[in-house]
Order: structure tokens, then C-alpha cells, then sequence
């Protein structure tokens, strides 16, 4: 690969179809369904109908084994060109996120120049499958021959291997749920129930007031009859909320509810990523810059916080580039838990944290409050489990470009002790079509390539190639 410049990754927006409680609006739909609602509705926002792109990136945690090609089934499904490839891969809470970190690596390094990150979960077509034991006799079932063979196969069998084994969020290493595990991280920081029960109430008003102002109009695109998340309260009430029972620790030390928890989610989301050249080529505005990212893992095993692993990638892309924890305009820590982000917040406060865990000689220090999920969060929204890295990243995009720049931070915790951060920056206006126009000047100034031996010339832009391969496709979307 020949030597270049690294490439910006601008991000051109995202788009998700509304958020539901499990078992409710999308009790009937798959993830493929939803995914491909989800992609339609980007293609529709963004004019890429019959639009070939290079790569789409998305997965889902709670999966069937028909999933097995989730994203590249989905594109088939959608009015994106047959021609674009479709990758699955899954991490959990931070999937899409995962997503749109490695799309973005290839287009800094020019392997690509578009991409889309998506995510879809239900918790409602979750699958159940019966006991290994009773699977292993179907296996073996399959294979016998004669009658007498399989007769065989069912020798000792027990009614009891029917039951069928119900679905978990268990982590498998230690048997506890993640809200067992938040409660045991409440109880180390000390976080009160009433700090919990304030966080998700601002959680619910903040979001509620960005669908009244209309922040959310070009962000959710309607499916299957919703036309907005049907978990967020406008009416949500503290005194309420404290009336809650515990739902992970009832002994009466537990902090957790219902309340300042996320519930189990349907949904889907999806965010075009792209080169500055690919953008201005089609006149899609660049709304921000995928600048830099880390993901980090910890031992939960062996008794650290199951969702600290956070701290310490954001630790450690700070430290690679230089920048401080206050220096951001904006904060998208995910909610998973109330509990969760305050734990976060006091362990970049912690000088003995600090210290001992990110190897820091001083705290990194507090964030403005009024700078976090200022238009709501996971807690309100609802938390489809891979969809939510894809909804950050368009809510933090949009809102930088609202602000005519800026700077913003992601911070997503995922299950298996995992944690995802990244930064996005702002575009300014005139920022992308300058820096086009500027390589394009550079590319007229610079001599032919001279012809190989064989009489052919040296390999063309890419983007040019894709250009004239798709232009007979491209005609319908933007420019």
C-alpha cells in the first residue's frame, strides 16, 4: 500500500427508528426487519437510493442463529445498490460504535470511502433453544441411519431435557446480571439512590424537551406505526421514582430500579461515515470529524467494576492526544445504569483511582454536568443493546454541527468488563468543500502519472473509479 496522508472521517449524520419497551410496538418484528428500517430511513434522509457503498458494518447482541449474515441481509433488503457489501459483527452494547470505528479506519487510510455503522436488538424475538443435552440427541438424530439407530439416540432421555433454556443478560464468568454488577459498583463509590433517581429524571426531561424543540425531527424516522420512543415520560415524577422497589439487590441496601435503569429495548439505528471527497461529491453537508477512539477491557472477573472499563479508555485516548477531560464541549456517556455513569464521574475524580488504575498522578478531574446527555440518554431513550453506539454518534454529530463546531466525547460501556470511547469534532461551515478543493488543486498541479512498461497508466483516485462506475446510481442521490 502506497504511503498518503491520513484522510478525515467525516461523519454525515444518522438516523434510528423510534425505541420501544420489549414485548410492546415491535413485539412482531426481527432485527432484520428493524435493521433494514433503519438503514431505508438513512437512505431516504441522505438520497443514496440505488447508491452503492463501500461497506456496511452493524450486528445485534440477542441474535438467532439465521442472523449469522445479519448486516449483508439487511442491505439486501434495502434501496442501497446489491453491489454493497454487508460485514456482521457484534460487541455487545458498543457494536455499532465498534462499527463506525473501523469503517472510519478505512477511510483515513483510503481503503474506502463510505460506510455505514449500524445496530439492531430485540428482546422480544429473543431465542430459545432447548438444553444442550437434548440438542446434542437432535444432532445425533440427524446422523443415524437405520431405525434402530435412532431409537438409540433417545436412550435415557428425560422430559425434563424439553425445558427450554431462557434467554440471559447473566454475565457467563461470574452468573450476575449487569445490574447486579451495578449494584456492587453503587455500593464501592457510594452513589445514593436519590443521586440515580436525579440523573435518569433529568434523562427523561432533557429528552423529552429535544423532541418538543424539534431536535429529534430529522434524527428518527418512523417504523411499523411508532413515531416516537414509547419509554420516555414527559410526566416522570421523583417522588414517584423513590417509591420504586429495588430491582437487582431487595434486601434493602440495593440502589437500582427501574427507574434509573434502562429497560430491555427494541430499536435499530444506522450513521453514514465518509471521506470529505465523497461528501462534497454528492453535496451531503459534513455535520462532524470521527477524530480519534479507544476501547479498553478489564478484569470484572476478579472483582473491578463490570462497566469501569470506560474509565480507562477514555483514559487512555486522552493521554494519546494530549487533551484534558474538561476540554469538551459536549458529553455522551451512555446510561446504562444511573448508577454506572456517576460511578464513572467519581472514579475520574478519584486520586487513588486515578493513581492505582489509570496510572495518572493527578485526577483527571470533573466534567460540567450542564455539558452531559443535554439532550437526553440511554435511561430515556430505551438501550436496543447494539443500537445505541449508532444513536450516540448521530445525536453528538448533529448537535456539534448545531453548535457550528465544538468538540465532543463518547463513552460506552458494554458487557464482558468492555468499555468504548471516542471523540467527534465539529465541522465548520466551508471546512470540507476548502479542504476538497484545496486536494483537487493540489491533484491539477501535480504531472501525469507517467505510463507503465505495458502501456497502462498508474491506478486512479478510488474515489474517481467509484465516481464513473457509479453515475448511472448516483443521479438520484444529493449532486
Amino acid at each position: 500500500m502506497s504511503k498518503q496522508a491520513m484522510r478525515r472521517v467525516a461523519v454525515i449524520g444518522g438516523v434510528r427508528i423510534p425505541f420501544c419497551r420489549s414485548h410492546t410496538a415491535y413485539a412482531d418484528l426481527s432485527n432484520l426487519e428493524m435493521m433494514t428500517s433503519a438503514l431505508d430511513g438513512l437512505v431516504d434522509t441522505f438520497g443514496l437510493e440505488g447508491a452503492h457503498i463501500d461497506e456496511v458494518t452493524g450486528g445485534a447482541v440477542v441474535t438467532h442463529s439465521k442472523d449469522w449474515n445479519l448486516a449483508r441481509e439487511a442491505v439486501i433488503g434495502t434501496k442501497l445498490a446489491p453491489s454493497t457489501p454487508g460485514i456482521t459483527l457484534m460487541q455487545a452494547c458498543g457494536t455499532s460504535l465498534q462499527a463506525a470505528l473501523g469503517i472510519g479506519a478505512k477511510i483515513a487510510t483510503g481503503l474506502i470511502d463510505c460506510g455505514i455503522a449500524a445496530g439492531a436488538d430485540t428482546v422480544s424475538d429473543a431465542p430459545i433453544v432447548f438444553k444442550r443435552r437434548f440438542a446434542q440427541r437432535l444432532v445425533k438424530l440427524s446422523r443415524a441411519r437405520s431405525f434402530k439407530d435412532k431409537l438409540a439416540v433417545f436412550k435415557g432421555f428425560s422430559p425434563g431435557e424439553l425445558a427450554p433454556t431462557p434467554p440471559s443478560t447473566a454475565e457467563p464468568r461470574t452468573g450476575l446480571a449487569m445490574g447486579e454488577h451495578c449494584e456492587l459498583m453503587a455500593k464501592v463509590w457510594k452513589v445514593p439512590r436519590a443521586e440515580q433517581d436525579e440523573l435518569a429524571f433529568t434523562s427523561h426531561r432533557r429528552a423529552a424537551a429535544a423532541y418538543n424543540e424539534g431536535f429529534m425531527d430529522d434524527l428518527v424516522v418512523p417504523c411499523a406505526g411508532v413515531f416516537r420512543d414509547n419509554n420516555l415520560r414527559e410526566d416522570i415524577d421523583l417522588t414517584r421514582m423513590a417509591d420504586l422497589k429495588t430491582a437487582f439487590d431487595r434486601s434493602g441496601a440495593g440502589t437500582l430500579t427501574a427507574a434509573n435503569s434502562t429497560p430491555l429495548t427494541d430499536g435499530a439505528s444506522a450513521v453514514l461515515l465518509a471521506s470529505e471527497e465523497w461528501a462534497a461529491k454528492r453535496d451531503l453537508p459534513v455535520q462532524a470529524y470521527l477524530t480519534n477512539a479507544q476501547t479498553a477491557a478489564l478484569d470484572f472477573v476478579s472483582g473491578e467494576g463490570l462497566l469501569m472499563a470506560p474509565t480507562i479508555a477514555v483514559n487512555k485516548l486522552l493521554s494519546r492526544t494530549g487533551l484534558k477531560l474538561g476540554e469538551f464541549d459536549y458529553y455522551e456517556i451512555h446510561e446504562a445504569f444511573a448508577a454506572q455513569v456517576l460511578c464513572t464521574l467519581k472514579a475520574w475524580e478519584s486520586e487513588d483511582y486515578c493513581k492505582r488504575v489509570l496510572d495518572r498522578d493527578a485526577p483527571l478531574g470533573p466534567i460540567d454536568r450542564d455539558k452531559l446527555n443535554v439532550k437526553g440518554s440511554s435511561i430515556a431513550f430505551g438501550h436496543p443493546f447494539a443500537a445505541t453506539g449508532a444513536r450516540i454518534v448521530a445525536t453528538l454529530s448533529k448537535l456539534l454541527h448545531s453548535n457550528g463546531g465544538g468538540r465532543g466525547l463518547i463513552s460506552v460501556c458494554t458487557a464482558g468488563g468492555m468499555g468504548v470511547a471516542a471523540v467527534l469534532e465539529g465541522a465548520k461551515n466551508g471546512d470540507a468543500g476548502d479542504r476538497v478543493e484545496a486536494a483537487e488543486q493540489d491533484v491539477r498541479e501535480k504531472p501525469s502519472a507517467a505510463p507503465k512498461a505495458n502501456g497502462s497508466t498508474a491506478p486512479k483516485d478510488k474515489a474517481a473509479d467509484d465516481q464513473g462506475e457509479q453515475e448511472g446510481d448516483e443521479g438520484q442521490s444529493r449532486g
